[in-house]
């Protein structure tokens, strides 16, 4: 009996262990799958994200396709997003104008970047309107986009230290996808005629890209869409557009066309036919799912957009 009892606790002892054995295990295997929450933006920060977080993050962007960040205003829903997220990456340099006060509180409370700010100082182009900020548009640089993506590397790195190397890893494969894209993007734009390397625009977004392939970029609006513009402006680039036989203009897909037709028909008075020569993804990317909501797609997108129209 006694023989019996022992041989029962003894098996009673096993189940214990091994079924302890299982939830540590179980616990384990949760944590290991645990993912960064990272709250950004703009789209082209949110695929940022994607490539150098890979599997290890859940990113949420707050501005989608068509969405104008310098006029955005954020609604509770993103302040929950906010709240909710481990780190939280936005451009900064007064592109999101409308919120900084909610992303300055939050920087309080949680690992909060303003990616755009890591590019050197003496890289960033001024706003001709206010030469105290710089332009913010730094994405269309792909030299100074990745200085503002190794703050998303340090930033993950930062939350997440156990998995360092995977993004280490995944940065430096990303960095070298930009370098192709780069390459394609110079040999592009240099089969465009010298005298038609010129980008016309709604708003001034495009300084960057227009440094990078040396072409010269004229905006109605400033670099900011809260600039107006006034008859004075869109003589003056139906003049440039007249005067130099500039066969297109280009719309952008988070602004609204009208500016854009007033120059068109301004140059139809004058005797000379502007076209529209595609649209542009400016400060918004295009739909998820699709190339151009990606920012290398985006980004080949605009090129070949600008080069078909103006060869």
């Amino acid at each position: 009996m006694k023989k019996l009892l022992g041989l029962t606790i003894a098996m009673l002892v096993m189940v214990l262990a091994a079924c302890s054995g299982e939830s540590a295990s179980e616990d384990s295997t949760q944590s290991d799958d645990e993912k960064l929450t990272v709250t950004t933006t703009i789209g082209q920060i949110a695929d940022g994200v994607k490539n150098i977080g890979g599997d290890k993050v859940e990113v949420i962007s707050l501005m989608g396709p068509g969405t104008d960040p310098h006029l955005y205003k954020a609604t509770q829903g993103d302040i929950a997003k906010f709240e909710e997220a481990d780190v939280i990456f936005y451009n900064g340099l007064h592109l999101e104008g409308k919120i900084l006060e909610v992303l300055e509180k939050m920087n309080a409370d949680k690992p909060t970047y303003a990616i755009a700010e890591n590019v050197s100082e003496g890289e960033l182009l001024e706003d001709a309107e206010d030469r105290s900020a710089a332009d913010p548009h730094v994405w269309f640089d792909i030299d100074l986009w990745k200085q503002a993506l190794k703050k998303i590397e340090e930033g993950l790195i930062e939350a997440d230290p156990d998995n360092q190397a995977f993004y280490e890893e995944n940065a430096q494969k990303y960095y070298a996808e930009l370098d192709d894209l780069k390459e394609f993007a110079a040999e592009e734009m240099s089969s465009i005629p010298e005298d038609q390397r010129v980008l016309v625009t709604a708003h001034d977004a495009f300084g960057y890209f227009g440094n990078a392939y040396d072409m010269e970029v004229m905006g109605l609006q400033g670099i900011s869409t809260e600039s107006e513009y006034g008859l004075g402006d869109v003589q003056s680039l139906v003049d440039t557009l007249t005067d130099r036989e500039i066969k297109a203009v280009f719309v952008e897909s988070s602004i609204s066309e009208k500016s854009i037709n007033a120059v068109i028909e301004g140059a139809k008075d004058k005797g000379h036919t502007v076209t529209i020569g595609g649209e542009l993804f400016s400060d918004a990317m295009g739909e998820e799912g699709t190339e151009e909501g990606t920012y290398i797609g985006m980004y080949r997108h605009n090129v070949e957009t600008i080069a078909d129209a103006l060869k």
